[in-house]
């Protein structure tokens, strides 16, 4: 019984040494201020096992490599992801070398997974200035730009121009008179 409380009493008292930590406002939430070591493998854990466990049971649809949606997933990308996430040949904006952490730049081969990149364009990512595009974007359409991204990194510069150029003007029409209104899935609760 005394090796109960000593341990309750124990996880009071770490409970209240970090409430008073962070209460205090002595850690620094600047994003020229980076963050420690352990912090940043911490919260880069946390993100990593949070996005695998909500986007495992994503399914693409089979068509990620229809013309139509690499177009409009290059027009998506040029105009709301490479000022972040950069293009094939595209210098760094003031933008991406202000954001903290950094967004990784995705004309580069990286490891992934179509639902994973679902998820995380749908959703966000909570403090890392990545926007939930699912709030103002249809499922199909996020998933032109996923379709995109796989075949972003083999892209020249040249090519990804070419791509952007033959975007369509107004992607929700030509997406919807294609496919309908999303890809068939409820994804609402991923």
């Amino acid at each position: 019984m005394k090796t109960v409380k000593i341990a309750i009493f124990s996880l009071l008292a770490v409970a209240v040494a970090c409430g008073a930590f962070i209460y205090s406002g002595v850690y620094g939430v600047a994003a020229d201020d980076p963050h420690t070591k352990q912090v940043y493998w911490l919260l880069n854990i946390a993100r990593e096992r949070s996005v695998e466990a909500r986007a495992a049971s994503i399914e693409p649809p089979a068509d990620l490599g229809d013309p139509k949606r690499l177009s409009v997933g290059a027009g998506l990308y040029a105009e709301m992801c490479a000022g972040c996430h950069l293009a094939p040949g595209m210098e760094k904006t003031e933008i991406a070398q202000g954001l903290y952490p950094a967004a990784p730049p995705l004309a580069q081969a990286r490891k992934s997974v179509p639902g994973r990149d679902f998820w995380i364009i749908k959703h966000g990512i909570k403090m890392s200035g990545m926007a939930a595009w699912g709030k103002t974007h249809s499922d199909e359409l996020v998933w032109n730009m996923v379709a995109f991204l796989r075949k972003l990194p083999y892209l020249s510069k040249s090519d990804y121009d070419a791509l952007v150029r033959s975007a369509p003007a107004d992607h929700d029409e030509t997406m919807q008179a294609d496919h309908g209104n999303g890809d068939g899935h409820d994804h609402q609760h991923e």
